[in-house]
């Protein structure tokens, strides 16, 4: 049956010898053309449904060839209308013959009938085909369109005009061809379109414009989000979303909005990350997943360039001031603030595995390489000491290896340092760099790592006397005094059980009222001040509060007395550090007032919950929450529908 259809073809475009010779004296019958066409139409209709379906592909891909050799416009016109009334009678499928017509070969724009007649039959059986083969065959017109060449002969006008009507076609919304969101999508993607149908592209988008707008915000960009303490719930921070690799808004559909709707966001995110209180917030921006380790580059890019900024404004106005021991209230200057800041979101966002410490440590050395910053060094090592000193016995040296470029670029003195004022909270900044250095050597010992590298000179005087301090008989006669001593050795030594023991159960008594000073009276009972508090490494702070928690513990297992107010309002003061969350608040809220509560030990249970009460301003949402199921457990008649409800 295939051999009689293309047999049936050759004949109706076969030319007798005779006609030919003889055809300006011919004189053909009335409608005899007209006759051949329906009979060569009827005859291929009727051969055709006899054909099996898998060879029908095969055989229009033929009669395709077939058509595309005639040079009489006549004949091509009935063969191409005879595959039309095939489509139409359904013994082919619109969708397969426009398939076949894009992917002959001899579809090209030199063989100007054959290409103006095929695009005419694509647009008369669109309206057979369904939405998603609308979109192939639009895309191939596209397609299509960039064969033509840029500068295009006025002879090729005809051709072109009958791609750029059957697209208008496919773009006209009356013949409900293909959904316009669909169209507004394949015109979205990357060019190259040609110069010719780009009008036509543009005049479709510009109808999705006000749809653009209408689920777009007009002046996003210079709009700022504020970042509250309490958080915001996830779908109230939709419209703040970003694309974790773009830094983009995340819009839905490709549709033309406005052009700095779709820049990267980096002023966006570093104002939020600028902010306190802004991890939760800047989690859910980037769409990052606590449960899955998600590396976020342009994340470590921004906390560099905020880093690199803190390092600059302290160039410009260094006041490492410190403050005193005893000192209720901090007397810190600005630029002492940020680094406190920067040094919470490097933990928290390092810890949740969002950023790797030696990518940081060494995109760091590379922009600080190009710069002479140098009154911001402490700072930084402080703000790296606070990772190093929680996390270095838990992974591998080699995590930390980039840290030791720093110490050559920040530290090329050639003469030792003077040492620090030990009675200012200063002195833990500037002890920061020796404090990483002993850590460091420590776990490369540990593993067996020969580290050829002299400690810089500029350090000695602060290695010496730290030294000094953990010498045995300077140990033994440590007391709690009005200097950072203590604190510098818990900083330095927090990762070795021989140095550390010792000043961390001095700083334990002391709120016990066990404490005694060097001249042997009694230490005042009073709460360790944040400046204290915050003198010390994410370690130091881990263990404090760590010997806080089994000492309330056991006093409230043996109901024989309650823990002293200063170690509770100091205990208090611990729980708002979202870098010891684990061990702080979570233990807590899931250890300590379960434990509370079942050995109804309710006189630590007032006094933890009077200290607590004025610092849930610091305490992110879902604790909170914990924290109110747990005050209603033991009062199982209290009516508890309306917090159900809220």
């Amino acid at each position: 049956m295939d051999t009689e259809i293309l047999e049936a073809v050759n004949n109706f475009l076969k030319v007798e010898p005779i006609e030919e010779a003889f055809l300006s004296v011919i004189v053909y019958k009335p409608n005899g053309e007209e006759d051949k066409a329906a009979s060569f139409t009827e005859s291929i209709l009727t051969k055709f449904k006899d054909v099996p379906q898998d060879n029908k592909e095969g055989l229009v891909r033929q009669y395709l060839q077939r058509a595309a050799t005639a040079t009489n416009v006549s004949h091509l016109r009935v063969l191409m209308n005879t595959l039309g009334k095939l489509a139409e009678a359904h013994v082919i499928t619109a969708r397969m013959l426009c398939d076949k017509i894009m992917l002959c070969d001899r579809l090209v724009y030199e063989n100007a009938n054959f290409w103006i007649e095929s695009f005419k039959l694509i647009k008369r059986v669109l309206p057979l085909v369904d939405y998603k083969g609308v979109r192939e065959i639009m895309k191939n017109c596209r397609d299509k369109a960039t064969t033509f060449p840029v500068n295009i002969n006025v002879c090729f006008m005809p051709q072109l005009q009958a791609l750029k009507d059957t697209l208008n076609f496919i773009f006209d919304r009356n013949n409900c061809l293909l959904p316009g969101y669909f169209i507004a999508n394949e015109i979205m993607k990357p060019p190259p379109y040609h110069w010719t149908i780009n009008k036509m592209m543009t005049d479709f988008m510009e109808e999705f414009r006000r749809t653009a707008q209408m689920v777009s915000i007009i002046g996003h960009t210079h709009m700022l989000p504020i970042v509250e303490c309490f958080g915001y719930a996830d779908h109230m921070m939709n419209s703040w979303k970003l694309d974790p690799n773009t830094l983009r808004f995340t819009f839905k559909g490709s549709l033309p909005y406005d052009a700095d709707l779709l820049e990267e966001q980096t002023k966006l995110l570093r104002y939020v990350l600028d902010q306190p209180y802004s991890k939760e917030m800047v989690s859910v921006m980037m769409c990052l997943q606590k449960q899955q380790k998600q590396r976020c580059h342009a994340l470590e890019e921004q906390l560099v360039n905020l880093i690199i900024s803190a390092m600059e404004m302290t160039e410009s106005n260094d006041s490492m001031m410190g403050s005193s021991f005893n000192v209720y209230e901090e007397q810190n200057s600005m630029n002492e603030w940020v680094w406190l800041h920067l040094s919470s979101q490097l933990i928290y966002f390092v810890l949740f595995q969002y950023i790797s410490f030696s990518r940081i440590v060494t995109a760091l050395y590379e922009k600080l390489s190009k710069k002479e910053l140098r009154k911001g060094r402490d700072q930084l090592m402080w703000i790296l000491l606070q990772f190093i000193s929680g996390s270095i016995q838990k992974n591998p040296i080699a995590n930390f290896l980039p840290t030791f470029k720093l110490f050559d670029l920040l530290y090329p003195e050639k003469e030792p340092l003077k040492l620090p004022d030990c009675t200012k909270s200063s002195l833990l900044r500037q002890m920061a760099p020796i404090c990483i250095w002993i850590h460091l050597m420590k776990k490369a010992r540990l593993e067996n790592m020969n580290i050829n590298r002299p400690l810089p000179i500029a350090l000695k005087n602060h290695h010496d006397f730290l030294q000094h301090l953990v010498m045995p008989n300077t140990m033994m006669s440590m007391s709690l005094g009005n200097d950072f001593r203590i604190i510098l050795i818990c900083n330095a030594y927090s990762t070795n059980q021989e140095y550390f023991s010792r000043p961390m159960n001095i700083l334990t008594e002391a709120l016990n009222g066990n404490a005694k000073t060097a001249a042997g009276g009694q230490v005042p009972l009073v709460p360790f001040s944040m400046v204290v508090l915050d003198s010390l490494t994410v370690h130091s702070k881990m263990s404090l509060i760590h010997s806080f928690f089994t000492q309330m513990i056991k006093q409230a297992q043996a109901k024989s007395s309650i823990p002293a107010p200063a170690l509770v309002e100091t205990y208090a003061r611990l729980l708002v550090y979202t870098e010891i969350e684990s061990l702080g608040i979570k233990g807590f809220l899931l250890q300590l007032l379960p434990a509370v509560f079942k050995h109804q030990a309710w006189g630590i249970l007032h006094t933890l919950l009077e200290m607590f009460l004025y610092r849930l301003h610091h305490i992110p949402t879902q604790y909170r929450l914990q924290l109110l199921s747990h005050c209603t457990v033991v009062s199982p008649q209290t009516n508890k529908m309306q917090l159900n409800l809220w």
